[in-house]
């Protein structure tokens, strides 16, 4: 049986998209110097000639110490004319564009950014060989402005979206998290105060752009490690989302990128790709002797994150998209069927970016993707799909 609206115009807030697929945020490791370069651009073009409705930009920081990494981009006005050619790029193959806004926190490498890390309580970061600082008041009311800011940044770019990022335990994901929130003061203790954060900024965008772009966010169902946010908490601040009016979508996500990246990802572990990767040789040695530890294997199926996400969906008015093992059309029909409004995928375009537009035109179309993740590692060098022939096709 196929869906017929998965081919069929579809609403997203103010927005039409052309159908329900949308290209998910990978970090493409393409951005030299905190600026849009010509690879950039011509990865979300291909993305979007190859039948996506809306592709993602991924990570546009809203604060220079919220990178992972110094060359990450981060919004800010110099930003604009490279940004601005990468929406005209992708609105002339018919497609419209989304940019990832957020804050990566406890994620963030204060040693390549020349500025401390910021989580909700003083901790070690393992990644970066330094101390993560717990966030003050000014902080958080910085960085919550600065989501604003980035949105209106976004707006001026040409954006037709933007994403806010509340998953994988970077800055309001890791308040949400009971595990790494130890404070005491109104942001910490209760799930009330741990979500102040995360409905701050997304409210704060709001504001800021009222419906001139759609507003999405992604929101961890859980974290997947012990003590961290679970289902039943995750479940109440989408409820919350949901009534403060914020966003007009979500993109239900899963996993810490702090803590244990895999839970989102399944499939193979590429330790061994990852230890290669590493620039730095106590990491990299690190990484070889204990990385087994923070990069577990977890098996891969279709649709892996749908039991999970059917909760939500049953609870929940708010348009939902589906992220998680997607590869085949009729796993998207399926998706459709149970109430979903759109489908996000990310490995299997990297593999094929033009995997929609032939899924349309053959039913019985999958992906070539087999999971093994070897592009997680690519993301310090260009990300792409390893096994594709034509790296400039992937």
């Amino acid at each position: 049986m196929t869906s017929p609206a998965l081919f069929e115009p579809a609403r997203l807030g103010p927005l039409t998209l052309r159908n329900r697929f949308i290209k998910a945020a990978t970090f493409e490791g393409m951005t030299r110097g905190a600026q849009v370069g010509d690879e950039l651009i011509e990865f979300h073009r291909r993305h979007a000639a190859g039948g996506v409705a809306l592709t993602t930009v991924a990570y546009c920081a809203v604060a220079p110490e919220g990178r992972t990494e110094r060359h990450q981009l981060w919004m800010r006005p110099d930003a604009l004319p490279g940004l601005r050619r990468l929406t005209d790029a992708v609105h002339a193959e018919g497609a419209a564009v989304s940019a990832q806004i957020g804050h990566a926190g406890p994620v963030a490498d204060g040693r390549s950014n020349g500025l401390p890390a910021l989580g909700p309580s003083r901790s070690f970061s393992a990644q970066a060989l330094r101390m993560v600082r717990g966030a003050s008041q000014d902080d958080i009311e910085r960085i919550t402005r600065a989501h604003a800011e980035a949105a209106l940044l976004a707006i001026d770019a040409g954006f037709d979206a933007v994403e806010i990022h509340l998953g994988h335990n970077y800055f309001a994901s890791s308040f949400l998290s009971p595990r790494i929130n130890r404070r005491g003061d109104a942001y910490g203790g209760s799930l009330a105060n741990r979500a102040k954060v995360a409905r701050d900024a997304a409210r704060a965008v709001r504001e800021a752009v009222g419906d001139r772009i759609a507003v999405l966010a992604k929101l961890n169902m859980d974290d997947g490690v012990p003590g961290g946010l679970w289902l039943d908490e995750s479940l109440q601040v989408a409820q919350w989302l949901q009534a403060d009016g914020s966003v007009d979508a979500l993109e239900l996500t899963a996993g810490s990128s702090l803590l244990n990246p895999m839970y989102l990802f399944r499939g193979e572990a590429p330790l061994e790709e990852f230890a290669a990767a590493m620039r730095n040789p106590v990491v990299r040695l690190g990484v070889r002797a204990v990385g087994k530890r923070f990069l577990r294997a977890y098996p891969y199926q279709e649709a892996y994150l749908l039991d999970s996400a059917r909760q939500f969906r049953a609870a929940l008015d708010l348009p939902l998209v589906l992220l998680g093992g997607i590869s085949r059309r009729t796993t998207a029909e399926r998706a459709m069927a149970e109430g979903f409004q759109f489908v996000a995928m990310a490995r299997a375009l990297l593999r094929e970016p033009d995997l929609v537009a032939r899924m349309e035109k053959d039913g019985d179309t999958r992906s070539l993707c087999i999971h093994c993740n070897k592009c997680m590692p690519t993301i310090f060098s260009g990300t792409h799909c390893v096994l594709a022939t034509d790296r400039a096709a992937s």
